[in-house]
C-alpha cells in the first residue's frame, strides 16, 4: 500500500482526527491512537485499520513515554485546543528537536493563532466562520449540512492531505515540520469555486434561488410516488433536452430553460411530473441516457445498487456493519482496509511498547507506575 511504513501517532480525539488517522490507515500506515489510560471506552468509530496504547499524559513517565514513542515516528496527529500540548511540554518546538524528521499535524477548529484560537467551537461555528454557511438552506434561514463541511472535509482530509505533501517533502529536505490545519480554512479553501465564481452570477440571488443550490428546475430533487426522491442535475442544454423528453414534456410549451422568473413555476411542473411515477420506474425511464437523473438512495440501499455492486463501493467488515471503500482507488498500490473489529482501548499496549524497543522490565514498571494501562479483549467460549 501506498503508505506502508509510515509510523504514525494518533492522540485520542473527536471524529476529524479519527477520520484523518483513518484515511492514513486505509492506505498502509501503521496508526496507533494514543488513549488515556483510565479511559475504558471511546467514541471513536473511525478507528479502522488502527491498534490502541492507553497512556497517562498526566504524569511525568506518561509524557516521557509520549517523547519515546515520537522520536521513532513519522507523523504526530493532536486534536486539542491551542496551549495544551505545550502545557504538558510537548509542543511542537521540544517534540521536533527530539525527532526532526516528525510531521506534526495540529488539527482544530480556528487555527493556531487568532482571536478564536483557544475557542471552543463545532461544526457549524467553523462553516459559519468560514462564510460557507451563509450559502447554505435558503433565503429565511442557513441549513448546516451535516457536519460535513469542516470537521470531515476541511478538517480530516485536508489534515490527511497536509501529512502526505509534508512526507512527500520530507524526501527531498529529510526534514519535518508542523502542520497547522484550522478547519474553518480548510472548509473556506473547499469552497473556493463558490468565492471564486460569484462574478459569474452563480451566487447573486438568496440562498436556495440560485442554479446550483437548488433553486433551478433542472438542478434539485423531486418526491417521487413511492414517497421516495430523484436527484436532478441536467444543467447543459443537450442533458436538459434528455430530462424533458424523459418527463415527456414539450420544450415549446415551457419557459426558457434559463428564464429565472419561471423557475418556480417550472419546478412546479416538474414535481407534478415525478410524482406519476416510483422511483424505480424513473430510474428504468434515465438509466442509459444523459438526463442526469439519478435516485437519491438510502443507506439501506446504496450498497446494491447496480453501480455501485459492480464496483464494490461499499464493503462489510466482520461484524456486517457496511461503508464506503476508500477512496481513490490507485492501480498499483491500492488501499486494503482491514475487516476486523476496532480497538479496544489500551488493547495493543504491550505489543506496541515492544515494537517501540521498550523491555519486559521496563513495560512493567510503566503499568506499575500507571503511566500505561493494558485492556485485554474478552475471550468469546
Amino acid at each position: 500500500m501506498a503508505l506502508t511504513g509510515i509510523r504514525v501517532l494518533e492522540l485520542a480525539g473527536l471524529a476529524p482526527a479519527p477520520f484523518c488517522g483513518m484515511i492514513l490507515a486505509d492506505f498502509g500506515a501503521k496508526v496507533i491512537r494514543v488513549d488515556k489510560a483510565g479511559s475504558g471506552t471511546t467514541m471513536d468509530t473511525l478507528a479502522r485499520g488502527k491498534r490502541s496504547i492507553a497512556v497517562n499524559l498526566k504524569s511525568p513517565e506518561g509524557i516521557s513515554l509520549l517523547k519515546k514513542l515520537c522520536k521513532k515516528s513519522d507523523v504526530l496527529i493532536e486534536p486539542f485546543r491551542h496551549g495544551v500540548m505545550e502545557n504538558l511540554g510537548l509542543g511542537p518546538d521540544i517534540m521536533l528537536q527530539e525527532n526532526p524528521q516528525l510531521i506534526y499535524a495540529r488539527l482544530t477548529g480556528f487555527g493556531q493563532s487568532g482571536k478564536y484560537a483557544k475557542a471552543a467551537g463545532h461544526d457549524i461555528n467553523y462553516v459559519s466562520i468560514s462564510g460557507l454557511l451563509s450559502k447554505l438552506g435558503d433565503k429565511n434561514s442557513p441549513t448546516p449540512p451535516l457536519n460535513l463541511l469542516a470537521d470531515f472535509a476541511g478538517g480530516g482530509l485536508t489534515c490527511a492531505l497536509g501529512i502526505v505533501m509534508s512526507l512527500f517533502e520530507r524526501t527531498k529536505s529529510g526534514k519535518g515540520q508542523v502542520i497547522d490545519c484550522s478547519m474553518v480554512e480548510g472548509a473556506a479553501y473547499l469552497g473556493s469555486f463558490v468565492w471564486k465564481s460569484q462574478k459569474l452570477g452563480l451566487w447573486s440571488n438568496s440562498p436556495g434561488e440560485n442554479m446550483l443550490d437548488g433553486g433551478s428546475p433542472f438542478y434539485s430533487t423531486y418526491k417521487t410516488a413511492d414517497g421516495k426522491f430523484m436527484a436532478v442535475g441536467a444543467i447543459e442544454t443537450q442533458f436538459y433536452a434528455e430530462l424533458l423528453k424523459g418527463l415527456e414534456l414539450d420544450a415549446s410549451e415551457l419557459p426558457h430553460q434559463m428564464s429565472f422568473s419561471d423557475w418556480p413555476e417550472m419546478k412546479k411542473i416538474f414535481a407534478q411530473k415525478f410524482r406519476e411515477k416510483t422511483q424505480a420506474e424513473w430510474g428504468r425511464i434515465f438509466d442509459g441516457t444523459d438526463a442526469c437523473v439519478t435516485p437519491v438512495l438510502c443507506f439501506d440501499d446504496v450498497a446494491l445498487h447496480q453501480h455501485n455492486e459492480e464496483r464494490g463501493s461499499f464493503i462489510c467488515d466482520d461484524q456486517g456493519e457496511l461503508s464506503p471503500r476508500p477512496s481513490p482507488v490507485l492501480s498499483r498500490t491500492p488501499a486494503a482496509p482491514t475487516s476486523s473489529r476496532d480497538p479496544l482501548v489500551g488493547e495493543h499496549t504491550h505489543e506496541i511498547l515492544a515494537e517501540y524497543g521498550f523491555s519486559e522490565r521496563e513495560i512493567s514498571d510503566l503499568q506499575t507506575c500507571g503511566a500505561v494501562a493494558r485492556n485485554k479483549p474478552k475471550a468469546h467460549l
